[in-house]
């Protein structure tokens, strides 16, 4: 049986081909939203690397301006020594108070070349952030809830607190 096709019952193939596909225009816009899409994750993936690599730079400037924090702290001793025993040889010109005079010079020198600041708040107001109240006092001549005398001082490395000031404070009248 040999069936030869009518010529009348096939279908155009042009008409098959616009059945079958979608219109240009459609997909069209499928690749433009798609286009669109990859864009925008594209400007996320930028702007997330953006913010990585300024994370990173702040957090190095932090480790650098931090990383003799406890080689500082570990000569605060030190120049508390120095200046004790200067304070102790009030009015003696030897050279020997010449030469703690220099090395204290040229200790605070480095401290402040790294950041270091002492913190001496004699008749400042009382600061909980800087100072550590030993004891309180009545006094005259000081304005309630400042700092009358100072034990030992306090010290801050790049406007952090490296040691608070042992104060006494004025507790009012």
């Amino acid at each position: 049986m040999n069936h030869t096709p009518n010529p009348d019952d096939t279908v155009p193939t042009s008409d098959i081909d616009e059945a079958a596909a979608p219109p240009i225009e459609v997909e069209l816009e499928a690749v433009k939203a798609e286009l669109a899409s990859l864009k925008e994750d594209a400007l996320r993936e930028r702007a997330d690397l953006e913010n990585q690599r300024k994370r990173l730079s702040r957090e190095i400037e932090t480790a650098r301006r931090f990383a003799n924090e406890r080689l500082l702290g570990e000569l605060l001793p030190v120049i508390d020594s120095l200046e004790a025993g200067l304070g102790n040889a009030d009015g003696d010109a030897s050279p020997l108070r010449e030469g703690m005079e220099l090395t204290l010079r040229q200790l605070l020198k480095v401290g402040a070349d790294n950041g270091l600041v002492p913190v001496d708040p004699v008749g400042q107001p009382f600061n909980p952030d800087h100072h550590q109240a030993m004891s309180m006092v009545d006094s005259p001549d000081h304005a309630p809830n400042h700092v009358v005398q100072v034990y030992q001082k306090g010290w801050l490395l790049n406007d952090r607190l490296l040691r608070p000031a042992l104060v006494v404070v004025c507790q009012g009248t």
